[in-house]
């Protein structure tokens, strides 16, 4: 006899934690070989689409094959996406408090710096710091070497989803408090990010919060990121999810996304050769990923597997898309498949089970903080208002 599945209201904080990070990591690790291709360069390398764990794009050949070496991206390999999420989260378990600019000055950035880890990408131990992209070691370059106040350290990075890629977490400990999420991932950000890459990385938190309210859906995931949303990233997020709603499998709407999303894009059509105004800050524009991480939730109707598959083979920057939809879809309480997990979590060398673990003991102390500190305003406040006069 099968066991009854959990409804989504049934599904506990443990669960979605655990499902959310999860499934951003293995989003991340389906997304990673293919990422910066298009779709149908994606078809014709792999003979159809991605629809589970892939090799190198280049064989054996990854170690030099350009433009990719010497990364290991595939065969269940995690990306850079992961390694900041698992970063972020020891910085939660640290302070085991609500994080700002400051604490990712004075915990991240030695993260990165001094403990070694295993990197799946290298096959090798080495410094977090040696992995990530040039937009994440400007953490390092602008906090630890420039001593830039760290909410103000963003200001000049390259404009991209370096920051969105990780908020997950902050979603998480803010689970089912949309607004919550948005304030604190905008702090946190703006040691990272400015303009519409900061943007981006409150609004992913947001959504993430958001899939964590009982009986949410995609669509009231959408309706929470649009009520907090500004500028370009709130009118990119309206018009692709407007044209996802038109679908229902990734196939079909792979193109249309990509059409509705190009307005709002920095990179342009060739994610290889950006554009002269890539990545600069503007406020009418937004990074790709989020919107069409949305879109691709929306086209799947919150099932992790089509979310994630769909933002695999839209190519680009799938790795962070599939990501993001990866967490939305397992915070909604959507299954992350256990043979995906497995492999992905041997394959890369990591417990993706620990973190969650970790997250959700932080995530009830701070609740529990939280309303100590509300019922504190609370009496206070009634304190120093008086008797309501009645009419």
């Amino acid at each position: 006899m099968s066991l009854k599945q959990p409804t989504q209201q049934e599904t506990t904080l443990e669960d979605r934690i655990t499902e959310a990070l999860v499934g951003a990591a293995v989003g991340d690790a389906l997304g990673g070989p293919v990422e910066g291709y298009s779709p149908d360069q994606i078809l014709e390398r792999h003979g159809g689409r991605v629809h589970g764990i892939v090799g190198p794009w280049n064989g054996d050949d990854w170690r030099t094959a350009r433009p990719i070496a010497p990364y290991h991206k595939g065969d269940g390999h995690v990306t850079d996406d992961t390694l900041m999420t698992h970063a972020l989260i020891r910085v939660y378990a640290t302070v085991r408090d609500h994080l700002d600019a400051y604490a990712i000055a004075d915990h991240l950035v030695p993260d990165l710096m001094t403990n070694p880890r295993w990197i799946p990408e290298l096959e090798a131990e080495a410094l977090p710091l040696h992995r990530v992209f040039l937009a994440e070691k400007w953490l390092v370059t602008r906090l630890h070497y420039g001593h830039v106040d760290p909410r103000e350290a963003g200001i000049g990075n390259i404009v991209n989803c370096g920051a969105a890629m990780y908020m997950a977490p902050v979603g998480l400990v803010n689970a089912a408090d949309p607004r919550g999420a948005y304030t604190e991932a905008l702090d946190i950000a703006a040691a990272h990010q400015s303009s519409y890459g900061r943007e981006a990385a409150a609004v992913f938190a947001a959504a993430v919060a958001a899939a964590c309210v009982p009986g949410a859906t995609p669509d009231s995931v959408v309706a929470a990121c649009l009520t907090l949303a500004k500028d370009g990233t709130r009118t990119a997020i309206e018009q692709v999810c407007e044209v996802a709603s038109r679908y229902s499998d990734f196939e079909s709407a792979l193109t249309p996304l990509r059409e509705a999303v190009a307005p709002y894009d920095t990179v342009g059509p060739d994610y290889r050769a950006p554009s002269l105004d890539a990545r600069r800050p503007s406020r009418t524009r937004a990074i790709e990923e989020l919107p069409i991480a949305l879109g691709m939730l929306v086209v799947s109707g919150g099932d992790f597997r089509h979310a994630v598959l769909g933002s695999v083979n839209y190519g680009r920057d799938c790795d962070s898309i599939a990501t993001m939809a990866g967490a939305m879809a397992g915070a909604l309480g959507s299954p992350v498949p256990q043979d995906w997990s497995k492999t992905v979590a041997e394959a890369s060398r990591l417990d993706l089970w620990e973190p969650a673990a970790t997250l959700t003991a932080v995530t009830r102390e701070l609740f529990e903080r939280d309303v100590r500190r509300r019922r504190a305003h609370e009496a206070a406040f009634t304190q120093i208002a008086g008797p309501r006069c009645s009419d």
